[in-house]
């Protein structure tokens, strides 16, 4: 598997390399201009926050992150399964993301689920592995594998801005959805990660720029 995308070393490797596979992403990477690679923690704490933020803004998700890793043993897994339901759903977590998160310490506990095993092998395979968790479905098993576990070859082709962003840069009449988007991006492995990261960049540019809406 190419090397782990977790140092802004890599990243300037991977870049090159996926300007390489694709010479129409040159003026997309000028137009967005420098991008990182915004690491978070890996293991069961890196996916209770990813799971913690889903469909909230960033403010929000900040607030109720915090009070939630205040809980006592709230980051690991054995000893988060101590904690009630109440408790967790006091720092703000819904019932749904607080069964997900259980779920998911469970997985860990049992050794039915190794996230640090994750991390070494193909892409498909580790997503997979993920989404046999409840409550986790392919775009936060991504999000996990890109931003926690520095999987270089992830590429979300659900995220909307993702696909609004490829749409717009390569000039499709219309924005691609999740089936053309893998099929798009298909071009771009083993660097799809740094397209992802390149694209979300892109279009945090152009919206601002441009006015398009979120």
């Amino acid at each position: 598997m190419t090397e782990r995308l977790d140092s802004a070393e890599a990243l300037a490797r991977h870049l090159a390399g996926l300007l390489e596979r694709d010479a129409r992403l040159a003026a997309v990477a000028e137009r967005a201009g420098p991008f990182d690679i915004r690491q978070t923690e890996p293991g069961f704490a890196g996916l209770a926050k990813i799971i913690c933020g889903q469909q909230l803004s960033v403010a929000s998700a900040r607030a109720i992150w915090g009070r939630f890793e205040a809980l006592p043993g709230a980051l690991e897994p054995q000893s988060y399964l101590r904690l009630t339901e109440a408790e967790v759903r006091a720092a703000g977590f819904s019932a749904g993301k607080y069964r997900t998160v259980r779920a998911t310490a469970e997985a860990i506990a049992s050794g039915e689920i190794d996230l640090g095993a994750i991390a070494a092998i193909p892409a498909l395979d580790a997503v997979k592995t993920l989404v046999q968790i409840k409550g986790i479905g392919p775009w936060t098993a991504e999000i996990y594998l890109m931003f926690c576990a520095g999987h270089p070859d992830i590429f979300p082709a659900g995220d909307l801005a993702l696909q609004k962003a490829v749409g717009q840069a390569l000039g499709l009449d219309e924005r691609p959805d999740i089936r053309e988007l893998i099929a798009i991006a298909q071009a771009w492995a083993p660097y799809r990660a740094t397209a992802a990261l390149l694209f979300w960049r892109y279009y945090a540019v152009i919206r601002d720029k441009e006015g398009i809406a979120p």
